[in-house]
């Protein structure tokens, strides 16, 4: 018999952070949940809060409604058309205590799958807001107000910017509520290519793309797409690639593909713009293998976007699955709005990407999760383009029955029955892996290295209508 407790598969992804594995016996909380109480009392555990700025009076103005869920808000960003008192509601969709505390100190508290309301007078400014339960700022449950017009309010000032296990840190990149909206990238696999020689053209590009919500870098891209387009042929074909450098760009840029063996001086060499190249080569090896610019600094270019995944199958090609995608994780570190990615921050010894993504943008299949029926074959290939962090990748609530690590396979129906949790890659290197969703319900996609998993690195598979209970 089902449980009737509903979990959102944002709230399961993110309790895995904040509650880890309970011991055998009766379920143990990480937090208490909280006792009702009104708006307006401290939250227990945690510091009270400084008296509010402005005691709610005059008209109420509207309403603000968030959903939290664990660990999160949504929205998390909202805007009003001018400064004054506004209701606020709290919905709480996790399953543990939440609240919503303004700066100023105006905490508004639910329990799971409670709803909560109160005040607030949000001044010109704009406001900051945070749940003051303990580790739940920092594990990302921060957002802000702002009013129409006006500057974008900075982070919530409790939230710790070196905290890898929240959103993006607080830089002197400023969010932008004007942003063009994240563009999802279809994360279907490509058919193989037809024939034995393939005649290709990348065309490079310098333009701007939001990499966030309210980030806009401009990036340096293989076919005006972040990662480049997925190249899909097996082995022994002969692939002949024309990259085209444009006049209109500013930079000289080069292309690199793993899964050829050619020499570096000859058609890995930097093209100028309005130049172009022929980079011919023999797909020997099978493999999911990265392509990417070499142009000094490598570092700057591959962190910009310049980044792919061709797919080498093996001469008599991949078994038949239902369906086929394709997932390249990657890292930003972010510049100034509408400029290239910072190199200094990506040179940093230890490094700290603001987001850490998949297929170029932050949480884009959290917002648009890939469909799938239940109990049909899947298929991933999977690259970790880097260019710094190692990946950990992770479906939560299935097991990969199939997997191919840089030539290793694990094969399904081996003696022993194995299977496989998470598939680890370091920079450059890619894999394969094959499941099925048992029943229907969302299954997150993360990279098992959760202090990155709320900077982005967290997607949704949806099995059939995604609804467990039905």
């Amino acid at each position: 018999m089902k449980t009737l407790v509903k979990l959102t598969a944002v709230s399961f992804a993110l309790l895995l952070v904040a509650a880890g594995c309970a011991a055998q016996g009766s379920p143990r909380w990480t937090f208490e949940p909280l006792p009702s109480r009104a708006p307006g009392a401290a939250s227990p555990g945690t510091a009270t809060p400084t008296p509010p700025l402005a005691e709610p009076s005059g008209a109420i103005l509207g309403r603000l409604e968030f959903h939290a869920f664990d660990l999160g808000f949504t929205p998390a960003s909202m805007t009003v058309d001018q400064p004054g008192r506004y209701e606020v509601v709290l919905v709480n969709d996790g399953a543990i205590a939440h609240d919503i505390t303004f700066a100023g100190g105006t905490p508004i508290v639910a329990n799971g799958g409670e709803t909560a309301t109160g005040e607030v007078v949000v001044p010109a400014g704009g406001l900051v807001f945070e749940c003051t339960v303990p580790g739940h700022a920092a594990a990302g449950m921060t957002g802000m107000v702002t009013v129409s017009g006006s500057a974008v309010a900075s982070p919530s000032p409790s939230a710790n910017p070196d905290d890898h296990g929240g959103p993006a840190p607080s830089t002197s990149v400023e969010a932008d509520p004007n942003a063009p909206p994240v563009v999802r990238m279809d994360p279907t696999a490509p058919a193989l290519r037809e024939g034995e020689t393939h005649d290709i053209e990348l065309v490079i590009t310098e333009r701007e793309m939001t990499v966030a919500p309210g980030f806009v870098q401009r990036v340096w891209t293989f076919g005006d797409t972040v990662p480049g387009p997925v190249i899909r042929v097996k082995v022994g074909d002969l692939v002949r690639i024309r990259l085209l450098n444009p006049a209109t760009n500013e930079l000289p840029h080069s292309i690199d593909f793993h899964a050829s063996m050619v020499a570096w001086n000859d058609e890995m060499r930097s093209i100028n713009p309005g130049e172009e190249l022929i980079y011919e080569f023999i797909a020997s090896y099978a493999g999911v293998w990265m392509y990417h610019c070499g142009t000094s600094p490598a570092l700057h270019h591959i962190a910009n976007g310049m980044y792919g995944m061709i797919i080498v199958e093996p001469r008599e090609g991949l078994a038949p699955v239902d369906h086929e995608f394709a997932l390249v994780q990657s890292e930003w570190y972010l510049g100034p709005q509408g400029q290239p990615a910072d190199l200094a921050k990506a040179m940093v010894g230890a490094p700290s990407p603001d987001y850490v993504v998949f297929n170029g943008a932050a949480n884009q299949y959290l917002d648009g999760p890939i469909e799938v029926p239940t109990g049909e074959t899947v298929r991933v290939f999977v690259l970790n383009a880097g260019p710094s962090i190692d990946s950990s990748f992770h479906i939560v609530g299935t097991i990969f029955d199939e997997v191919i690590k840089e030539g290793v396979a694990l094969v399904r129906g081996n003696e022993g029955n194995w299977g496989a949790q998470a598939v680890d890659l370091s920079p450059a290197q890619g894999a394969i892996v094959e499941f099925t969703f048992a029943e229907d319900g969302l299954y997150p996609i993360v990279t098992h290295a959760f202090n990155f998993v709320g900077r982005g690195a967290l997607g949704l598979f949806k099995a059939g209508d995604g609804d467990p209970a039905e």
